[in-house]
């Protein structure tokens, strides 16, 4: 996003301003005071066997700095590697590269992606006429119902029914809170607005009738619209009930019809539309109709070929089977390490079973489940066949391939075992919930336990993805089993929970659930559990809901010490995970930016964003050596005039000393870059326009003894400082001052050498 010629910094959409006001769109952070916020968690509610008390803010520190290392890697490997594979038919991968669903992102849903979503919407009666009223009249409806029965689709199409052609639509974020929209200043005049999935609020006070009524007359005020999209549930929440539209699927058969319309035309023999017809009637969600039609033109077998699942028919047949406990177990553990090394993988299949066995002779039944004797149950556990057979009783589902590891060559490549597609890991995962209970859901939690505390990095990055694959079947038990430990366990632990948050993210429906679940673990749950949040709000959560997760993240670097060493090293991840992301990247700068313009002078506030500053400019890139700020500098327009306004600010302040050594180490990583010279050009010109003339002479002295090192003292970083501290003598000297400029006191900055600096 360019920034605006007039020098204002642009919203992030028509409306909404880089960092809210006191009552836009912010997060509901209580108002607690500082010694109450970092308290330690309940008593009973920490898994840790260390006790606290020895652990100290030290070590907790450095613990959590290695849970950010382990995230920096896993987050390298997705944006650069596109390392995590497609999880479902619908292309969906796990990483930070993949597209979003229209309107799951908040912020602007533009014109475009509207027609797109609409190509093919046929809207189901008499439901959509019912809502369509509802929201004339109150300005307000909510859309309940399953998730796949085009709900979000149909958001779109009433608010276009609903509002004058050329209204802006913008999708807010589903842990907003109602009550405070309707008294914030959020709402724009003649504006359309949906939530999708909304989860509700925390707040067990809140969206009660009242607020939910001012909510609508604030709309109705302003002549804006609002739809929501929710579960079924929301038809029992009291304050919602009046506003709820129960949503159906249209008819399957007319909307086939419906695309024929709007897609080009297909050469049917006539023989073959009646089997057709007869599949697609039996279809119950939207889109696979859509991509039946979409097929067509191809042939009828192809249409036929899209609405068969040679995947599931596979998957349910060898469940089909009964297979014993020697080939279910490892088929369970496999779902949570998928790919990893065979060693590994067997040594940890072997690890469930014992867990199983010890589990068998504990005799222990659930007290709270009086059905679970009933329930498929494994047989008694025995690992009697090779790789060879158990293989070939998983044929179709299983299979062996030969790669090296992260980061290794060819020459070190070894057996890994992994599914024959990432669909069939997901089939598994339904099945493995639908057909068996307490006796080995039981166990293999425990199991899960200690891959998340033991595993290595690898290891656990696939425990956190078959994790967030089994929350699309059981949410609340995955929350309440596993990731409410994790959360306030070890770092290791914590690091799992924070990627499964993130892989949760790469189902549109679950997105706004891991939101919600960060969030919950942000306020009054321990230290622990923070730093778990602040490293949820760093990865994908961060991209999706990125003004959200601003805003909490800068919240949390107000706490105590270590929960604000976490947050900044989060905001750090924000900026190098959007590297490649130019709109995302400019926004956290211009965030930051407007954090300090707006804190008082000499305040804890600007001390605070100052700190995180100068680690902004610091940064390093997650895969390739030099800093991110100069790869920004070097492929982002716009960025220059915003770290220039960030460095002119830090250079100013008692983190002067590192904000030269970070400007010296960019100058570094651009100094053999023929373009970078207009960047660094624009960059000092930025710097110089924020900068007195007394500071400016004195950083021009700073910077050239700093440039004496011999890590910058070579041609190419010379050259561009020329540049740079060209911009700065272009400025003329104060007038009316006959004194030579003064000298700084600022000590000569001692900065770490850099790759591709003078060999010793």
């Amino acid at each position: 996003m360019a920034d605006d010629p007039e020098g204002q910094d642009p919203p992030d959409g028509p409306s909404e301003p880089p960092v809210p006001g006191p009552e836009e769109e912010q997060p509901q952070q209580p108002q607690a005071q500082q010694d109450d916020l970092d308290q330690d968690a309940q008593p009973g509610d920490d898994p840790d066997p260390q006790p606290r008390a020895e652990r100290t803010a030290p070590d907790e520190q450095e613990e959590d700095g290695k849970g950010y290392d382990d995230l920096r890697v896993v987050f390298g490997r997705q944006v650069h590697n596109n390392f995590y594979g497609t999880v479902d038919a619908t292309g969906a991968a796990f990483g930070m590269g993949t597209g979003a669903a229209p309107g799951l992102s908040p912020g602007t849903v533009e014109p475009e992606e509207v027609d797109r979503a609409l190509r093919c919407y046929l809207a189901p009666r008499p439901c959509f006429g019912e809502a369509l009223d509802k929201l004339r009249a109150d300005h307000i409806v909510v859309l309940t119902g399953p998730g796949d029965c085009g709900r979000g689709a149909s958001s779109f199409a009433l608010l276009r029914a609903a509002t004058e052609a050329g209204a802006a639509l913008r999708s807010l974020s589903p842990a907003n809170s109602l009550a405070e929209l309707a008294a914030s200043s959020a709402l724009k005049p003649g504006q359309a607005y949906v939530i999708l999935d909304y989860v509700g609020e925390r707040n067990v006070a809140a969206v009660q009738a009242f607020d939910i009524r001012r909510l609508g007359e604030e709309l109705r005020r302003k002549g804006s619209y609002l739809v929501i999209t929710a579960g079924e549930d929301a038809q029992r929440r009291l304050a919602l009930r009046e506003y709820c539209v129960p949503w159906q699927a249209p008819d399957p058969l007319e909307l086939l019809d419906h695309c024929a319309l709007r897609l080009p035309p297909a050469d049917i023999p006539p023989g073959a539309v009646a089997e057709l017809r007869e599949r697609v009637a039996e279809l119950r969600r939207p889109a696979d109709v859509v991509a039946v039609a979409a097929r067509l033109p191809d042939g009828v077998e192809a249409a036929l070929k899209t609405l068969g699942d040679s995947d599931r028919e596979l998957v349910r047949g060898w469940f089909a089977a009964e297979p014993g406990a020697g080939d279910l177990l490892p088929l369970a553990a496999l779902v949570f390490l998928d790919g990893v090394p065979e060693r590994t993988f067997e040594k940890a299949s072997f690890l469930l079973g014992a867990y199983v066995r010890d589990w068998e002779q504990s005799g222990e039944l659930p007290a709270a489940d009086p059905d679970a004797a009933a329930a498929t149950a494994p047989r008694r556990v025995t690992f009697e066949q090779t790789r060879a057979r158990w293989q070939e009783r998983t044929a179709g589902l299983v299979r062996t391939e030969r790669r090296p590891g992260p980061g290794q060559d060819s020459s070190r490549s070894e057996r890994r075992v992994v599914f024959a597609s990432p669909r069939i890991r997901e089939l598994v995962v339904g099945e493995l919930h639908d057909l068996y209970g307490y006796q080995l859901w039981y166990p293999l939690r425990q199991w899960l336990g200690h891959q998340a505390l033991e595993g290595d990095l690898t290891a656990r990055a696939e425990v956190a993805k078959g994790v967030a694959l089994y929350a699309r079947h059981a949410l609340a038990e995955v929350d309440e089993s596993l990731l409410q430990a994790w959360s306030d366990g070890l770092t290791n632990q914590r690091v799992t929970a924070a990627l499964a948050l993130q892989f949760m993210c790469e189902d549109e429906h679950l997105a706004p659930q891991a939101l919600n679940l960060a969030l919950s673990w942000a306020v009054d749950r321990g230290p622990d559990r923070a730093v778990t949040t602040a490293m949820a709000l760093s990865g994908r959560l961060g991209c999706l809901y990125r003004l959200q997760a601003l805003n909490w993240v800068w919240f949390l670097t107000t706490r105590g010490e270590r929960i604000a060493f976490a947050a900044r090293r989060s905001l750090v991840l924000l900026l190098q995970t959007a590297e490649q992301d130019a709109e995302r990247a400019l926004f956290t700068l211009r965030y930051v930016r407007t954090r300090i313009k707006d804190a008082e002078p000499r305040s804890r506030d600007l001390s605070n964003a100052l700190r995180a500053t100068v680690q902004l400019l610091e940064s390093e890139r997650l895969e390739e050596p030099g800093t991110v700020a100069a790869a920004l500098l070097r492929e982002t327009p716009g960025s220059a005039r915003q770290l220039g306004s960030l460095w002119a600010s830090v250079l100013h302040s008692v983190c002067r000393r590192r904000a030269v050594g970070a400007l010296c180490r960019t100058l570094a990583a651009l100094r053999d870059d023929p373009a970078a010279a207009d960047a660094v050009r624009e960059l000092g010109e930025a710097m110089r326009a924020e900068t007195q003339p007394r500071q400016w002479t004195a950083l021009q002295h700073d910077l050239s003894i700093a440039l004496r090192h011999p890590d910058y003292a070579i041609p190419g970083t010379r050259r561009l400082a020329d540049v740079l501290l060209g911009s700065m003598r272009s400025r003329p000297a104060a007038s009316g001052s006959g004194r030579p400029p003064a000298r700084s006191r600022i000590p000569v900055p001692v900065v770490s050498s850099v790759q591709g600096g003078r060999s010793k």
